[in-house]
Order: structure tokens, then sequence, then C-alpha cells
């Protein structure tokens, strides 16, 4: 079986949002139209709590883009976005969320962040994911959404580590490019690791 996961197409990451991936929005369409071609689909969302160690706004002096270490790994600061129960990180409005199977949290624990949506930024965690398919037997794996040089790629990145055959949908991610050439980096280091990409036409 084939699963489609669909990464954090939530408010806040949208343009308007408190973390706006650019051109975000117009993935939209795109996730919407793709789900009737899976037997499974899944979603994710980034699911913070309001001292969320990751926000700028809770390190007095800093900034968002700074980098800081948090309970032993480094960390990069970001506005408060996709605090649990909000607006922000509810799904977009326009995605139809009607055939996703199961939406897995992640970045729940104030003291780590968690980009991957199988395991926290130090493995310490699991959100279930990998467990959720193994159940089910689900080897082939299609990812899509944001932002795909943060989100997209760890989750990519720890799927290959997990054996999983593992395939991007390109023009259903749009990424944040914090630094130059960040996006071209995330595909070149989700092509190291075995993954492959695509285009949703090759579907």
């Amino acid at each position: 079986m084939n699963a489609l996961i669909i990464v954090d197409l939530q408010n806040d990451f949208l343009p308007g949002g408190a973390l706006p991936v650019p051109h975000g929005d117009e993935i939209i369409a795109l996730a919407n139209k793709l789900q009737r071609k899976f037997e499974l689909v899944l979603a994710t969302k980034d699911w913070h709590p309001p001292d969320h160690g990751s926000f700028a706004a809770n390190h007095p002096g800093k900034k968002p883009g700074d980098r800081i270490m948090l309970d032993g790994i480094e960390q990069i600061l970001w506005p408060v976005h996709c605090v649990q129960n909000t607006y922000g990180a509810e799904f977009a409005p326009a995605f139809d969320t009607s055939r996703i199977a199961h939406v897995f949290h992640k970045g729940v624990e104030r003291s780590i962040d968690s980009y991957s949506t199988f395991f926290d930024n130090a493995h310490r965690r699991e959100t279930g994911l990998a467990d959720y398919l193994k159940k089910r037997s689900v080897k082939n794996i299609y990812l899509m959404g944001l932002a795909l040089d943060y989100c997209v790629k760890y989750s990519v990145l720890d799927a290959r580590h997990l054996g999983l055959n593992t395939r991007v949908i390109l023009d259903g991610c749009r990424g944040i490019e914090l630094e130059h050439g960040d996006i071209d980096r995330a595909l070149d280091e989700m092509i190291q690791a075995g993954a492959t990409i695509l285009k949703s036409a090759d579907l």
C-alpha cells in the first residue's frame, strides 16, 4: 500500500501566518487533488505549547533566526507559531481533510523541537507515525507539504533511515530558504539518502 503524507499544511505556515512559507498556499489545491490517488492519506501538525523552547519570544534578547543550545542540541529560534488549540495551528480552511485517516502531532514538548514527522530533533521521542505505517505494512510513502527545507527534508531523512521507500512530490512542496541555497541543499541531501524526487504528473 502507498501512503501520502501531507506535512504541516497549517495556517501559520501560509501567507499571512506567523511563520509564512513563501507561496505555501499554492499547494493546497494539489494536496486536495492527490489524495484521491492514494489508499491511505495521513497528515501532520506542528503542535507547540505556548512556552516552547524554539520560540524566540521565550528567550529574552533573542530574535527569530538566532541560534541557541536547547537541551543539548543546536536550535534555530522561530517566531511563535502553531501553538496548540489556536487558529494558527489549524489546517488551512481550503484543505480538504475528509480523507485523512490520522493526524500526527509534533513539537509537543517544550524542551525540544521536532521537524521530522517521525521523531523529535534528538530522536528521543517518536510521533507514532513509524509504528502506524509498520502495523499496516506500508513500505512506500509519498511526502508533500511545508516546508521543503525543514519538516519535509527531516521527515524524508528519517523515513530513509527507517527503510521506507520514500518519494517527494516536488511541486507539492514549498521551502523557507532561510539561507540562500537551503532548498537546493535539502534536495541534494534527500537524494543522497536514497529518496526519489518526482512531480505530481508522474503519479
